[in-house]
């Protein structure tokens, strides 16, 4: 028998993986990351940028998980950054880069937490943001295009992330 959203219930947890988005406007974009943060159990959710703004299209298209996701809004994602540095965490960015490691082969540490940080519709993560990241990872791809959505290639990299960490 198929299993439905009424007879499926999944063990909540939470992992030690912070998602920074820097400049993500899109509406449907912003609540599919709440979707996508709430499934994979991610302590918390930081929008950065100036022209984020929570519309119907957020709520509808987030399915009420902004309710149930830590989240922050937040301008400067240099401020951000460097205070999750100064904790302890592991500052990641999802760009392909000339520096940037596939992602499948990459081993997540279980003993620090861990900063993603993922970037604009149309402009990815600017150099000054790539410059404060411990390490750039890409999802390897085999057809023509070079890119995906931002929320297709957040939760390819949360997948692999704690799938990694469950495993450890």
């Amino acid at each position: 028998m198929q299993r439905n959203h009424y007879n499926s219930s999944f063990k909540k947890e939470t992992f030690p993986v912070v998602l920074i988005c820097d400049n993500i406007i899109n509406a449907p974009n912003i609540g599919s990351l709440f979707r996508t943060a709430d499934a994979f159990g991610v302590e918390k959710l930081i929008f950065c940028g100036e022209s984020i703004e929570f519309s119907r299209k957020v709520t509808k298209t987030s399915r009420a998980t902004e309710k149930a996701v830590n989240f922050l809004l937040n301008q400067d994602i240099y401020q951000i950054v460097d205070n999750y540095k100064n904790k302890g965490y592991q500052i990641l960015a999802i760009e392909i880069t000339t520096n940037s490691k596939p992602i499948h082969h990459f081993k997540f540490p279980n003993n620090k937490p861990l900063a993603v940080i993922v970037g604009s519709e149309n402009f990815g993560l600017s150099e000054d943001v790539l410059s404060l990241c411990n390490d750039s990872l890409h999802i390897e791809m085999y057809g023509q295009n070079s890119s995906m959505n931002v929320v297709q290639a957040t939760s390819i990299a949360l997948y692999e992330i704690t799938k990694q960490i469950k495993g450890q």
